[in-house]
């Protein structure tokens, strides 16, 4: 049976949608009220509060820390500064994707890992022999995801100058309303943002404090499925949904290494061995992985016209929708396209696809399927870099 977060106090006689998802056995406001477009826009235009509360966290410590992170991701973490965030994927041996997650060094020898899905037994077993302490903090922190282009002069307000120069995935310590929390400058939006680590006992009190004083900057508690249409705009993957985990993938051609989903920048060759390494040597001998994830962009026209042609007016998703629906080339089909929403804020229709890379170059015409009264349609879709919505702020 689900439970409530730390939050569940303030977050529930808000919800008044009564729409929850349930998140790693965690119940999470999935739209505050019947209308999910208010807390899109606080989004993009002042601020948002969301729980990520349900995010695994656990904390890597001692003498080999750093030295269990290199091999159980694909990121340089012996490199990384104190206070350094970094995103990567952790893979299996065949150097197909587990998972993704982002990684945290907290001191010389202790990190944090977050992360959607479990991966507690996984560090623990390749951590046999190293000289380390794993521990599984996730229900002791609970974490706020604050979102949109006032988050940063709400953050100054209650921690002070620190954090408002705190760079682009980098972490500190810091006070907030008497609480002593860790801010990372991180998210899932593609947009200005923070997230915020709290003890459990003091989740309400930072909660309140938020609240109150970004009264001033029109701050919203936002849901999950607003995040999901931002996390789309910015072109950010999803497990499950944009790719399936190693881990429960049924067949083999269902399992992706980060090649394949646009993940080959997190992959440091050069740092030594670590799980996966020698099957992406292997990869990258070929001159490019069989497939690509891609954005797509359908224009307005293509729809209306299907649309029309049945006497209907176009029925876009407003919330992203993830069942997957084919992508073709030619009349063949070359992919699929997974999540995929119209986007208010760049009047198109918006999708990350998987597709052969022959299929993939930039700026190709590909044709995507849509269903318009029962009717299988294929409307004309453009490959785009995956990246439909990244303001400057982001990373300023």
């Amino acid at each position: 049976m689900a439970i409530g977060t730390p939050f569940h106090p303030r977050v529930e006689p808000l919800c008044h949608s009564y729409d929850w998802t349930q998140w790693s056995g965690y119940l999470v406001v999935s739209s505050y009220s019947d209308f999910v477009q208010p807390e899109y826009a606080a989004i993009r235009n002042s601020a948002a509060l969301i729980d990520v509360s349900p995010l695994y966290k656990y904390e890597v410590s001692g003498r080999d820390a750093a030295a269990l992170m290199d091999r159980i991701i694909t990121q340089h973490a012996d490199a990384m500064a104190v206070g350094q965030v970094v995103y990567t994927p952790w893979l299996d041996g065949d150097g197909k994707v587990r998972q993704e997650g982002t990684v945290f060094r907290l001191a010389e020898d202790t990190f944090m890992v977050a992360a959607a899905e479990p991966a507690f037994h996984w560090i623990r077993a390749n951590g046999r022999g190293y000289d380390v302490a794993l521990r599984d903090r996730s229900t002791e922190l609970a974490a706020l995801s604050l979102q949109g282009p006032h988050s940063r002069a709400i953050l100054s307000q209650l921690c002070g100058e620190g954090v408002s120069e705190l760079v682009f995935f980098h972490a500190t310590q810091a006070h907030l309303a008497g609480a002593e929390v860790m801010v990372s400058r991180t998210g899932y939006t593609g947009d200005l943002g923070y997230e915020i680590w709290i003890g459990t006992q003091d989740a309400l009190t930072v909660w309140d404090a938020l609240l109150e004083v970004g009264r001033q900057w029109q701050i919203m508690p936002c849901g999950l499925t607003a995040m999901d249409i931002a996390r789309v705009e910015a072109g950010f993957i999803l497990i499950g949904v944009d790719y399936t985990s190693s881990e429960f993938a049924h067949i083999d051609e269902d399992k992706v290494s980060p090649y394949e989903i646009g993940l080959g920048w997190t992959v440091k060759l050069d740092k030594g061995n670590f799980v996966g390494r020698n099957a992406l040597l292997r990869e990258r001998e070929r001159a490019d992985p069989p497939r690509r994830l891609v954005g797509l962009e359908i224009d307005w026209q293509p729809l209306e016209d299907v649309f029309m042609a049945r006497d209907l007016m176009p029925d876009l998703p407003m919330t992203v929708c993830r069942e997957p629906v084919p992508v073709y080339s030619g009349g063949a089909q070359v992919g699929r396209a997974s999540s995929r929403v119209w986007s208010k804020r760049l009047k198109k229709y918006l999708a990350l696809a998987t597709v052969r890379t022959a299929a993939a170059t930039l700026g190709a015409e590909l044709e995507m399927e849509v269903t318009v009264q029962y009717e299988r349609c294929r409307v004309p879709a453009k490959v785009v870099k995956p990246a439909f919505f990244r303001p400057e702020r982001m990373r300023a």
